[in-house]
C-alpha cells in the first residue's frame, strides 16, 4: 500500500532553518541537506512502517549524511504519513516531544 505524505507547515520551517545554516557555513551544502531529506520523506510512502516508534506513536527516520531526524506519524485511516519536525540528533529527546506535539 502507498502511503500519502504530508509535510507540516513546521517541519517546512525546520528544513528550511537548517538549509540556511548550512548555507552560511558553505554554499551548496544546505542544497544538499534539503536533496537529502527530500529524498528521505518521499521514501516513506513506500514504507513508513520500516521505522521503529520512538515515543508516542512517532517514528524517527535519519536523514543520510546528516545529523538530524525526520519524525513522523502514521496516521492509518487516512493513509496518511505527517511529518511533523526535522530535529538534530544532539538535542536532548524531550525537545522532540515538545517540538512535535505529540
Amino acid at each position: 500500500m502507498r502511503f500519502k505524505v504530508k509535510i507540516e507547515p513546521k517541519a517546512l520551517q525546520d528544513i528550511q532553518a537548517i538549509t540556511d545554516w548550512y548555507n552560511e557555513r558553505q554554499a551548496g551544502v544546505g542544497k544538499r541537506f534539503q536533496k537529502a531529506t527530500v529524498k528521505q520523506i518521499d521514501s516513506l510512502v513506500n514504507n513508513p512502517h520500516g521505522w521503529a516508534i520512538r515515543y508516542n506513536e512517532i517514528r524517527c527516520l535519519p536523514v543520510r549524511k546528516f545529523p538530524y531526524m525526520v519524525h513522523f506519524y502514521i496516521n492509518e485511516s487516512t493513509e496518511t504519513v505527517e511529518v511533523l519536525a526535522v530535529i538534530s540528533t544532539s538535542r536532548d529527546p524531550e525537545i522532540w516531544k515538545e517540538e512535535t506535539g505529540k
